[in-house]
């Protein structure tokens, strides 16, 4: 093992290129691909990549990239592909397509602001709208992280209870373009990690129907089918964990991470780099004497509810943080939390929208504020850009 300062696209396109040469033995490795700002680092450097067995698709469109993985996955290939903002609304068809065709697709996302107008900049939207597509989501603090979390996911993804497709997600340029030290795994470590992708579903050499017509009891049984691998998810994340350490010598974080949250009357909750921001100011309160703590939510979906339960049930005043606008409603982190803790005064904060600059005077401020309010109130859109 070493360790490179690379940014998140190089990280994602390492891990990749590792994974998809530890399938050598099986049905090898497809990526379709196609570049938007700011992944695009990511596929050109996976497309000079040499993978013994596989290849990297040049198409002209997300939906297509996404058309190839699909075709690929079927045949029982490993996969791969990225995207972003705009790009992702365009593979929305056929994202919800490899979700229902319970395909262990894995997508690098780059939460970027969709538009028009034309921002280039972080926002959780993008892979927020996606959230009921049938994939798996989780979303990385740094670099290391979206390393890690590459590797983790097919090991997820490809076990037998799952087969489920997922999107690892980075936050635009923070994360995308930001050099930082990352260990880098040796492909020894990573074949001994990631068995060989048996796809139970796979297209053989008989003549099969893929996507046909369902009548309303087919539908009922396969959503069910579908939750109930959602459902098995939490344990084979668990087991996977243990095997990511026991292997590359370091945890995957798990799926809720609390921070400075044993005796915390006062927390935020977040997701993505957000966290790294919030925890000095953790910190800074906690030597003041206010007991104050950081809830990070790393998987979006399927939504750890019991451990949010459990980790908030003393917790007396929440603001929750939300680099993105459901519009109509209010920010999606909190209006997927805020049933997690009814007892407490919770406040929902969308902040750095379009991707303004968060800095930790914002977050002392949203500290104070919580500790003056006397009730929950409407979502509030905190300007700083």
């Amino acid at each position: 093992m070493s360790r490179q300062l690379i940014s998140a696209n190089h990280a994602a396109a390492e891990a990749a290129t590792m994974a998809a040469r530890a399938n050598k033995n099986a049905r090898g490795f497809a990526s379709g691909i196609y570049p938007i700002t700011p992944q695009t680092e990511c596929i050109e450097y996976l497309a000079k990549q040499e993978i013994e067995k596989g290849a990297v698709v040049r198409v002209e469109s997300e939906h297509s990239a996404m058309g190839v993985c699909i075709g690929a996955a079927l045949s029982g290939a490993r996969t791969f592909t990225a995207s972003a903002s705009n790009g992702l609304s365009y593979m929305v068809e056929n994202i919800a397509t490899a979700g229902f065709y319970r395909l262990p697709i894995l997508m690098y996302a780059v939460n970027r602001t969709l538009g028009p107008p034309w921002n280039i900049w972080v926002d959780h939207g993008d892979t927020f709208q996606l959230r009921d597509a049938g994939w798996m989501h989780v979303y990385c603090e740094d670099n290391q992280e979206v390393m890690d979390s590459i590797l983790f996911a097919y090991r997820v993804m490809e076990d037998a209870r799952i087969m489920l497709p997922m999107m690892v997600c980075a936050d635009a340029f923070v994360l995308s373009h930001t050099m930082m030290m990352t260990d880098m795994p040796t492909q020894e470590q990573v074949d001994a990690y990631l068995p060989d992708l048996n796809l139970p579903h796979a297209v053989a050499s008989e003549p099969v129907t893929v996507g046909g017509l369902d009548f309303p009891r087919e539908t009922e049984v396969h959503r069910r089918q579908h939750q109930e691998a959602f459902d098995r998810v939490p344990e084979v994340y668990a087991e996977a964990q243990a095997e990511f350490e026991k292997v590359f010598g370091r945890k995957i974080p798990d799926r809720v991470v609390p921070y400075q949250m044993d005796d915390a009357e006062i927390a935020i909750v977040c997701i993505g780099t957000f966290a790294s921001t919030v925890k000095p100011v953790v910190d800074k309160l906690r030597k003041q004497g206010i007991k104050a703590g950081l809830v990070r939510l790393r998987m979006l979906r399927p939504f750890p509810e019991q451990e949010m339960v459990e980790i908030l049930s003393g917790v007396e005043r929440i603001g929750v943080m939300d680099r993105d606008i459901s519009l109509g409603m209010g920010g999606v982190l909190w209006s997927e939390t805020r049933g997690c803790a009814p007892h407490a005064i919770m406040q929902n904060y969308m902040i750095g929208l379009g991707g303004g600059d968060v800095r930790a005077g914002h977050i002392e401020t949203i500290f104070t504020e919580l500790l003056e309010q006397k009730e929950s109130g409407k979502p509030r859109i905190v300007e700083v850009g």
